[in-house]
């Protein structure tokens, strides 16, 4: 296995090598320079190498503690961190300045470099290749990542790493977690009833909300390292970062995303791109985080997100940040206010207060996702589930249908989990009403412990079993 770290400055084409790589379109891909700011992992195979490929910030030079010097350390870890570096420049442009500056300073890095002269689909590129010899790393690779030029050359360039890797490897006898990475559909997982396989695998929970809310801050704090881009600048996270974790021995996923406003306030491509990309986030999570900021707990944007995580069928939890700063009391009266009124279909989400920036209430947090990820995943026996019917069908009978005929429910049958959706068999499914649906709702979160997924009733017909008979 060996990891590499694709840099260069920016827009020379880092992140669609990336995708080149993986294989995927993983990495959000602009013309505008400085797409990518947070550094995002995935594997990769080159015909019979296994890959680590790490897409970083473009280099920019900094003195000032700003956005470009955070985004050059989250860069040199990833240098730090790989086996070799993949250097690229831009063969359209030729070797700039930053390209001599980057290339001293990874030169000091004594890691091994792979100069790759991008955007070299024509001979016009040629001067460019013979020029950038003068970088000191080596016989630059002619490449074309939009058009997937040079990779026999690239395989034959990584190939020279792949003993040295796995001597090491073996010498050490280590598997990191880091690289053992399962991105079946894009880096996520596959829903649907769970079987002794899934079960083992990592849960899935994406962190969303409004820009600025403080959900690199939180990932940050429950890695206990400084792995997320985090600032006062709203919309510092772009793409949505997949990064593997343990709690308390359980494998996870946490899914940093870019901040969603509301749609009419979208105006440029780029962010309508890291919108997309934390809508495929939250649709393919198991758990997702909704974070909210104390002083505007559940406002109309909160509530858009928060309905489309129920509606996608995902288990949500809500976190309120920055508590340590809060009015407490009229955020919780605003908070109960608004699940009562506006998110009445989800009763009983678990509602967490948190300070991501000190660090509180993130173990109470993490529990509640855990439980309500099981709950998300419960399976009712169906003898327990039909008692529970007739007992609710005698409190409260089903109501006369449109031909003024009492509606009969027969038995009720669990057809899935993730969330849990139910089957009843009824004798005119048509009549039955919404309110009466609701009912068996509620009665089935109070009665099993359902609280905060979604749940979905469904009514079918009975086959009449005289029909075909004379």
């Amino acid at each position: 296995m060996i990891k590499v770290a694709i840099i260069g400055r920016p827009n020379v084409g880092k992140s669609t090598l990336f995708n080149r790589l993986v294989g995927k379109r993983l990495a959000i891909v602009h013309d505008m320079p400085g797409v990518t700011r947070d550094r995002k992992e995935a594997p990769a195979r080159l015909r019979d190498l296994d890959l680590i490929i790490v897409d970083t910030a473009g280099y920019e030079y900094s003195n000032k503690d700003n956005l470009e010097q955070r985004m050059w350390k989250q860069t040199k870890y990833a240098v730090d961190e790989c086996d070799v570096c993949l250097f690229l420049f831009d063969a359209r442009e030729g070797v700039q300045p930053y390209d001599d500056h980057f290339a001293s300073l990874i030169r000091q890095s004594g890691k091994p470099v792979i100069l790759i002269g991008n955007k070299c689909e024509g001979r016009l590129q040629e001067d460019s290749i013979y020029e950038a010899h003068r970088l000191g790393l080596g016989d630059p690779i002619p490449f074309s990542a939009e058009h997937g030029l040079g990779l026999d050359l690239l395989y034959d360039a990584l190939s020279a790493y792949e003993k040295e890797t796995t001597e090491a490897d073996d010498a050490q006898d280590v598997v990191k977690n880091d690289v053992r990475i399962d991105v079946n559909d894009d880096g996520f997982f596959e829903l649907g009833e769970e079987t002794e396989e899934e079960k083992a695998r990592p849960i899935q929970i994406a962190i969303v909300g409004r820009p600025n809310v403080g959900k690199s801050t939180l990932v940050n704090a429950l890695l206990k390292d400084d792995r997320m881009l985090t600032g006062p600048e709203a919309g510092v996270t772009r793409d949505a970062i997949t990064i593997p974790w343990e709690w308390k021995g359980r494998e996870v996923k946490l899914v940093d995303t870019a901040g969603l406003r509301r749609q009419a306030r979208v105006s440029d491509s780029l962010e309508r791109l890291s919108a997309s990309s934390t809508k495929y986030a939250l649709d393919m999570a198991q758990v997702v985080i909704l974070v909210l900021d104390a002083d505007a707990v559940l406002d109309k944007q909160d509530l858009t997100i928060a309905r489309r995580v129920v509606e996608e069928g995902r288990a949500l939890v809500i976190a309120i940040n920055k508590w340590d700063i809060a009015n407490r009391k009229e955020a919780l009266d605003k908070l109960n206010y608004k699940l009562m009124t506006s998110l009445a279909q989800v009763d009983g989400v678990p509602t967490v207060t948190i300070s991501a920036l000190k660090k509180e209430g993130l173990d109470k947090l993490m529990s509640a996702a855990f439980k309500v990820y099981d709950r998300w995943n419960k399976r009712i026996p169906t003898a327990v589930l039909n008692r529970w019917f007739a007992d609710a069908m005698a409190a409260n009978t089903p109501p006369l249908g449109k031909n003024k005929r009492r509606i009969k429910l027969r038995y009720v049958t669990q057809a899935k989990t993730r969330p849990p959706a139910f089957f009843i068999s009824s004798s005119n499914p048509e009549g039955l009403p919404d309110s009466y649906l609701r009912y068996l709702t509620n009665s089935l979160r109070e009665n099993f412990d359902l609280g905060g997924i979604p749940i979905r009733i469904m009514v079918r017909k009975t086959g009449n079993p005289y029909a075909d008979k004379d």
